[in-house]
């Protein structure tokens, strides 16, 4: 009866790097994906010559040649940089912050100017216990209410106060014009989008979508060696250790009638009385030259059953819970659990293909 080396649940690029690779090294997979197309939350889609994110911006971005190289196998990827903008109270600023956004505000015009104007509105702190202390000992309270805690709390629901600073490290704090989001050496997107880089991922492999792992549990267990399981693990383990908590994300987009809605591919509206917190326009990750233009409002909600869960939330609760379904899969060696959901962290995409990449080499070497 046994008919595959490995069952994927799920074709992200987790489950979808990892049955490349194995195929490549003579093994035979099947995909099955609960959606009804291939690719996870980097899915695209093509509407008026220009690639829709259909979950959220997706950029790839990395300082490992190697990932670098291994993705452009696949795809021809353009020289896209992410300098989104925000919007507070009908003004625009540049951000992530940078000279330019302290001049905006402060008026200040070189570094040295910036950093006393800074020294002089910092809420000095040693040792910063959450999000919002971090902050206000590094820019201070101005900064903080305008770009920092009104997006922050639409984001989580949760007070600043009550979330790791861990979250807002991620954004730079430049004392220069770069207002590049990311550091990472090699940066772009998909020229033709992320699907058609998924399909030549996946070429000549069987995939099966609209598929629900759960209700056919047995069936596709019965016919492969092995599991690589890429979707919630509370769920795999049918919450034996509670529910672990996510925020969710909806998604409203709309066609406009011309050719361009506010200049640049995201803007993030950090009122806290503006119920979205940003808007992407696809045209602008791209070069279109499209004479309408798709934007998407991004509405952040609490995760209910059924939603697609999008950021973990890891507070001291959730991670405890966590451990517990990782301590009990190693129960389990003939399933692969890996990938956001699995691992329940966030990851860039160059961080979940790095990780699948390594357990493909892993499991090859100890064959």
């Amino acid at each position: 009866m046994i008919m595959y080396d490995y069952l994927i649940v799920g074709s992200g690029l987790y489950g979808a790097v990892f049955a490349h690779e194995m195929t490549k090294n003579g093994k035979k997979c099947l995909v099955i994906e609960k959606r009804n197309h291939i690719g996870g939350n980097c899915y695209t889609e093509k509407k008026d010559n220009i690639n829709i994110h259909k979950y959220g911006a997706h950029i790839f971005h990395t300082d490992s040649k190697k990932i670098w190289d291994w993705v452009n196998q696949f795809t021809e990827f353009n020289n896209y940089r992410h300098t989104l903008k925000v919007n507070f109270k009908n003004k625009i600023y540049s951000f992530p912050l940078n000279l330019l956004t302290f001049s905006q505000i402060w008026g200040t015009t070189t570094p040295d100017e910036t950093i006393k104007k800074i020294k002089s509105v910092i809420v000095e702190n040693n040792n910063p216990k959450n999000l919002e202390e971090w902050i206000l000992s590094q820019v201070g309270n101005e900064i903080y209410e305008m770009f920092i805690k009104g997006y922050t709390t639409k984001q989580w629901n949760i007070d600043p106060k009550n979330l790791p600073s861990s979250i807002i490290k991620r954004i730079p704090i430049r004392l220069n014009f770069n207002d590049n989001y990311f550091f990472d050496e090699f940066q772009g997107i998909p020229v033709d989008g992320y699907t058609k880089m998924f399909n030549k991922i996946l070429e000549g492999i069987e995939v099966r979508t609209n598929v629900d792992y759960f209700k056919e549990k047995d069936y596709y267990n019965s016919i492969s060696k092995k599991i690589v399981y890429t979707g919630k693990i509370d769920e795999f383990f049918d919450y034996k250790y509670g529910q672990l908590e996510y925020r969710s994300l909806k998604f409203v987009e709309e066609k406009i009638n011309i050719k361009d809605f506010q200049g640049c591919s995201v803007m993030n509206y950090t009122d806290i009385d503006v119920p979205f917190t940003r808007i992407c326009e696809h045209k602008h990750f791209e070069d279109s030259k499209s004479d309408v233009t798709w934007i998407t409002k991004e509405y952040p909600k609490d995760y209910e059953y059924g939603d697609i869960p999008y950021y973990p939330i890891n507070d001291d609760k959730n991670n405890k819970i966590y451990k517990k379904y990782k301590d009990i899969s190693k129960n389990f060696p003939n399933i692969i659990f890996g990938g956001r959901l699995s691992e329940y962290r966030y990851y860039d995409m160059h961080q979940v293909i790095g990780s699948a990449l390594k357990k493909v080499k892993d499991i090859l070497q100890n064959e």
